[in-house]
């Protein structure tokens, strides 16, 4: 039975031999894919010490956040033009809440893509304000400000 198993392995050993020449080419690559490793390795040290530096410092604290203030240009009411008057109303408003009402509008009326949720299908109403069948949300603001005053 030893002579039985042995048989195998001399068959099997001379099989070895030839697949390691065809990958002692890939050996070469190996090496050089653990050096780049190496060099990455550096700079996430000196990443790990700038984290661990401000921990240090516990005596200065932070301030509390200021609240942002909305830019007084966003918030200055402007008249919309009849055309949107239809859709957000006819009283000044802001831009912010020009946009606002109508993504109420679209939501209300189910005028957002089904496939694709950034693009607006347009009914009668918003086509007169778009000038298309078809609006991505984020063309929708340019287009709006071209009907408020």
């Amino acid at each position: 039975m030893a002579t039985a198993k042995k048989a195998p392995a001399k068959k099997a050993a001379p099989a070895k031999k030839a697949a390691p020449a065809k990958k002692a080419a890939p050996a070469k690559k190996v090496a050089a894919k653990k050096a780049a490793p190496a060099k990455k390795a550096a700079p996430a040290k000196k990443v790990a010490a700038k984290k661990a530096a401000p921990a240090k410092k516990p005596a200065a604290k932070k301030a509390p956040a200021k609240k942002r203030t909305a830019n007084a240009a966003f918030m200055k009411a402007l008249t919309p033009s009849a055309a949107l008057a239809a859709v957000v109303g006819s009283s000044p408003l802001p831009r912010t809440e020009v946009v606002s009402k109508l993504w109420t509008y679209i939501k209300k009326n189910k005028l957002q893509d089904a496939v694709n949720k950034r693009m607006i299908n347009a009914d009668a109403k918003l086509k007169e304000i778009f000038g298309k069948m078809q609006v991505s949300m984020f063309e929708m603001a340019g287009l709006i400000g071209k009907h408020l005053k």
